[in-house]
């Protein structure tokens, strides 16, 4: 948070985003162990998968899905010895607030699996548009008692009587919003929302952003 909150640093500084290296081989027993490794995963804006080799066609399936519940918003690529492409690792401006959220669409079918991981994600929907002081009240609240549990959270919202999207994020308990691109008659309006983090209560979450619709 030191980037957002020391503006000296942040004259000097860009976090253009956080790459997270995982080892196949070694990671399912470290995910497991040590909390800070799913941490590592939550908070990693790409996810590069080394030593492939080392392990079997199913485990790698199986710790990829894992991967994927973790972070849903991560892509994940399998890399020998680190080798990537710069321009998937370099210049992604992950903590920018833009109209970009990427999901892996197999997380949202993906409902079988056997961890039951501290570092988990959700993924909220709605086809109504939100009520903006609601939304805002329950957020800021939210975020006061579950700031120090939410690793990483963005969202690309319809807002009652705006015409424009809204794209919010943050980090803990820090947020931020913007004005995005105008809505289309063409457009499919819906908000979506991912949260990433610790033992969060998602269907608290869940039923308080139902609340927060527009009647």
């Amino acid at each position: 948070q030191t980037f957002f909150t020391d503006d000296e640093i942040g004259n000097y500084y860009l976090l253009d985003s956080i790459i997270t290296v995982v080892d196949a081989k070694h990671a399912p027993q470290q995910l497991d162990e040590f909390h800070e490794a799913q941490e590592q995963v939550g908070f990693a804006d790409r996810l590069l998968l080394s030593k492939t080799d080392l392990t079997n066609e199913e485990d790698t399936k199986k710790l990829v899905d894992r991967l994927r519940r973790m972070n849903p918003r991560a892509p994940i690529k399998k890399v020998h010895f680190g080798d990537a492409p710069l321009a998937e690792v370099l210049d992604i401006r992950g903590f920018n607030l833009n109209a970009i959220l990427e999901l892996d669409p197999e997380f949202l079918t993906d409902l079988d699996h056997e961890h039951h991981d501290e570092v988990e994600s959700f993924v909220f929907r709605a086809k109504k548009p939100f009520d903006g002081q609601k939304l805002e009240q329950f957020l800021s609240g939210m975020i006061q008692v579950y700031g120090p549990d939410l690793l990483r959270y963005k969202g690309i919202l319809w807002m009652k009587g705006n015409a424009r999207r809204v794209v919010f994020q943050g980090v803990h308990m820090m947020m931020g919003g913007d004005l995005g691109k105008p809505w289309t008659k063409a457009d499919k309006k819906e908000s979506i929302l991912v949260f990433i983090g610790k033992k969060l209560p998602k269907d608290l979450f869940l039923a308080g952003l139902e609340e927060c619709l527009a009647k």
